[in-house]
This record gives structure tokens, sequence and C-alpha cells, in this order.
């Protein structure tokens, strides 16, 4: 059952989500554990790993796939209470990401997250309706501060029909007016309505800044066309030639190791 100060937190939480559209829960990943779950994600980006177009940013989709360092702590019961708060029960993980910015790393674009960055094959047609439809978060494995990179945000900018991958007027290249840059000690968890404008932030310091890109969806929510081999990606991206992320499947092997409470997380991804 849950406790007390979980259900406060997971209260607080909700209400920064609807307000601000972000905030971050502390101490998801013990202090104990965090360090050696950042090494484990950082060799896998090296060796599996691709760039992004953010220039200095090392990526790894469909991450657990290669690594499972960090699956305990995937049903944490304040990250999966805010997602369960909003989407009800049955939620789903659609994407499991490495995202480490090397020193020296650019800016990347101000975006907001599939399914509406309008880069994507499929994605919402703005205006979009004023709904959390999806959920990002992003795992702090090494801390996240202003030197480091942490993550800009535009605050209450997931209100907005439109983002600036939609063409609404909004350079994505550009420094916005009210954004800020969100910041947390490793283990902590940064929640974003996938909605909010966010970009990646420069690394000035002369070491990675390791995080994991993990997305939370309702059971309703469309996601074959993440899947390759799919009838909706064939039709979607590979007939259209349109761009769309790629996840890669979860091995009957690797889902039946991972933690009870985290298999339905998984379970439309054991192909």
């Amino acid at each position: 059952m849950t406790d007390e100060k979980t259900a406060m937190t997971v209260k607080s939480a909700l209400l920064h989500l609807e307000i601000n559209g972000w905030c971050v829960v502390e101490d998801v990943i013990p202090k104990d554990k965090v360090g050696a779950i950042s090494q484990s994600v950082e060799k896998t980006v090296e060796a599996h790993g691709t760039y992004t177009g953010v220039g200095g940013v090392g990526t790894r989709k469909g991450l657990l796939a290669f690594n499972q360092s960090f699956a305990p702590y995937l049903a944490d019961e304040r990250v999966l209470g805010i997602a369960e708060a909003l989407f009800g029960a049955h939620v789903r993980i659609s994407f499991t990401t490495a995202h480490i910015n090397y020193p020296g790393n650019v800016r990347g674009a101000l975006h907001s997250d599939w399914p509406f960055n309008q880069n994507n094959a499929g994605h919402i047609p703005a205006p979009y309706p004023d709904a959390v439809i999806h959920l990002t978060t992003l795992w702090m494995l090494s801390p996240f501060t202003h030197e480091t990179g942490g993550t800009l945000v535009v605050p209450g900018s997931h209100r907005s029909p439109n983002n600036p991958s939609g063409d609404n007027g909004v350079d994505p290249l550009k420094p916005y007016p009210t954004e800020m840059q969100a910041t947390g000690v490793a283990g902590s968890v940064l929640i974003l309505d996938s909605r909010t404008w966010h970009a990646t932030a420069p690394n000035k310091t002369d070491k990675p800044r390791v995080g994991m890109a993990v997305r939370y969806a309702p059971w309703w929510l469309n996601l074959d066309v993440l899947m390759p081999g799919s009838d909706e990606r064939a039709r979607i991206v590979d007939e259209t030639g349109g761009n769309e992320n790629e996840v890669a499947a979860v091995s009957p092997a690797i889902y039946g190791a991972l933690p009870e409470e985290v298999k339905p997380l998984y379970r439309h991804w054991v192909r």
C-alpha cells in the first residue's frame, strides 16, 4: 500500500505537472546504486550507441534490449503512481533511450516529444487537445546542473496547441524568454508532460552527463508505428519515406528476467 509520504509526493507532482508541465522526483535510484548504473549505461552507449543530430550527444534507443541495470526502478511507486493517476491502470513504457551529453555538446532545438513532435511521421496534428497523453521521464544518472547541461524546459508550454517543431512562430534554435534548466542530483527523475517544450543544454564540464529517457503511455495510445515490422510502421513510415523513432524489441529471455512489477510495462515489446 502506498504510504502517506509517497501519496503526498504524487499529489504535489501532479499539481506541478498541471501548472508547469514538469517536476522532479528525487531519490528514485538510491545513491549507492546510481553510480554503477550510470557507468553501465555509458558503456552500453559506447559499445552499441549512435550520435543524434545534436552534436556531441550519444544515444541508444531501445536501451532495455541492451542493458537492464536500471530495470528494478522503472516501477517506482511515485513515478508509476503519477502515470497511473493520469492514465489509469495498464500503463506501458513506450521508449527507453540513453542520452549522454558529452563535454562541449551543442544546444539542441526546442521541441515537444512524440507524439507531439511534428517532425515524426506518427504525430498528432496541431492544434493539440489540452490533455495529457504521454509522459516523458528523464532519469538523472549523473547530476543535472547548469554546468553539466540540465535539460532546458519552458514552464507552462504544455498548454500550447503547438510547439516549435510545428512552425508555430518560435525559432527552435534560439533561447526562449521563459526557459529554465531542470536540475537535480543523480538518482532523480525529471517528469514532463510530453507536450512541454524542452531542449538539450550544453555540457560545460569535462565529464559526460549521463541520462536516460523513459516514456510512459496509456494502454490506448497506439505504439505500433514505433515497432519495426509492424503494418502501422510500414504504412505510415516506410511507404511515405517519413522519419520516425524505432524501438528495439525485448526478447523473451530479457523479459523473463525483469522484476515482476516491471513486466507489465513491457509485455507489448516482447517479440
